[in-house]
């Protein structure tokens, strides 16, 4: 047994340790699929371990991965660009109305697609925005950072946003409607909290006045790409293309609110979500006459590799003894009550998610609440508050969540420099206070709405 802690151990530090360094970009998928290929060859995690996380990550990967294909449709169909030139038209030059905008548009992309989605997409055509803008480097910052941290932070809201969650949700089997309906609002308010706190700080660094922008961002990327919508729909006209776009729109959101429809009624929301990118895909070959073989070929499968990969390995540290040590100390805790129950879990994943990384914290932790033999309202509450710690308290250091790491590549990519002092002049004051305050939030909603 001492043998089987140690090579866990090992895998578990050494792969953690790649994923941050990523070494010549390498793939997250990776360095998680050799540690999980080791944890099997060990006999660590058995053929029975296998089929039950097949069964627990196998419905928030697919939908997870059908939400990130039609965020890749959309953006095929020009929407991010032309969302972007919305954003510069709605600023009307002020850099302070650009930067209350830019934090609405990464609040909705999360809660339309995904956290990791979100960050993919909108990074990119932030930096043509503000680049097109002509914001010097360091003017250019505020809005990235603030951006990024709304866009991961807003996955909290509702748990199909963030994969990790959803897989949280079937190890405690609580349904999406359930969590949305608990956590939506304290962790919205929670949000919008974070925003004017970054709003305080940040202000004296962005411009009163935007500059006049280069050029029409929605305009180059329509030129520069033969649109074939033409044949059935006219875009020549900016009106006609913005009626399109709100068509597209309206589709997803109504997609979105079916897979709560399908938790309610107890249908799998795998398979709306399926149905949903399937529609979206076909919808796009029939306008765009394109071979849908070219989104699947851009959809990130190894999404599905790394959940795979990565719970295999918190399994093997679950077989080895961690979660029942973990118990062992935080009976005593959660038995105090479920304000400070909630405190002090909802914190330690946090701490857990900065050393570590979110994905393994969250799952360490969801699984350790399971083997507390706790009452229902008590597991889901205290659950809810790891979601606060997990998606919110993760974000203090740029390594805590994977949409973080992915949001520092792309900008590394497009040789823009954000420091650690940057990222930590903000994190350091917004993120313990936001997930303070969002803990007490859910504490008192739960109280009101669902103790009695």
């Amino acid at each position: 047994m001492s043998f089987q802690i140690v090579i866990t151990g090992l895998v578990f530090l050494t792969t953690m340790l790649v994923i941050f360094w990523r070494p010549r970009g390498m793939n997250e998928a990776w360095p998680a699929s050799i540690g999980a290929a080791i944890i099997i060859l060990t006999g660590i995690v058995s053929r029975a371990d296998i089929v039950d996380i097949i069964d627990k990550i196998g419905g928030a990967s697919i939908t997870i991965i059908a939400t990130i294909v039609m965020a890749v449709i959309l953006e095929s169909f020009g929407f991010f660009h032309w969302a972007a030139g919305l954003l510069a038209k709605l600023s009307k030059g002020s850099g302070h109305r650009l930067y209350w905008n830019i934090q609405l548009l990464c609040f909705l992309m999360t809660l339309l697609f995904n956290n990791d989605g979100s960050i993919l997409i909108t990074t990119p055509i932030l930096i043509l925005l503000l680049k097109n803008l002509q914001l010097k480097p360091h003017q250019q910052i505020p809005y990235l950072l603030s951006g990024a941290l709304i866009a991961t932070a807003s996955s909290a809201p509702i748990g199909v946003s963030n994969i990790v969650n959803l897989i949280a949700l079937e190890i405690i089997n609580m349904s999406l409607w359930m969590h949305t309906a608990m956590m939506f609002v304290p962790a919205t308010i929670g949000l919008l909290f974070m925003s004017g706190l970054m709003y305080l700080i940040l202000k004296n660094r962005l411009p009163k006045k935007l500059p006049s922008s280069a050029n029409d961002i929605e305009e180059v990327f329509f030129s520069k790409n033969f649109h074939p919508l033409k044949t059935k729909i006219s875009v020549e006209t900016k009106q006609k293309r913005t009626k399109f776009m709100m068509k597209i729109l309206l589709f997803v959101f109504i997609m979105r609110c079916l897979l709560f429809v399908a938790s309610f009624a107890n249908i799998p929301i795998e398979i709306v979500a399926v149905l949903g990118s399937a529609a979206l895909l076909l919808w796009r070959w029939y306008h765009l006459r394109t071979n849908p073989v070219d989104i699947l070929k851009k959809t990130p499968w190894h999404i599905l590799i790394f959940a795979f990969s990565m719970y295999v390995i918190i399994y093997g540290l679950h077989n080895v003894g961690l979660t029942a040590l973990l118990v062992e100390l935080c009976e005593p805790i959660v038995n105090q009550g479920l304000f400070q129950a909630s405190f002090i879990m909802g914190g330690l994943v946090s701490i857990l998610s900065n050393i570590f990384n979110n994905h393994p914290a969250l799952m360490i932790g969801t699984i350790t609440l399971t083997e507390m033999g706790l009452d229902p309202i008590t597991l889901k509450t205290i659950y809810l508050a790891n979601i606060i710690g997990s998606d919110m308290g993760s974000l203090l250091l740029p390594i805590g969540t994977l949409a973080s790491l992915l949001w520092m590549h792309i900008l590394r990519k497009n040789k823009i420099k954000v420091t650690w002092k940057d990222y930590l002049s903000v994190t350091l004051i917004v993120i313990p206070i936001t997930t303070i305050v969002t803990l007490t939030l859910l504490y008192f909603w739960v109280q009101l709405v669902f103790a009695n």
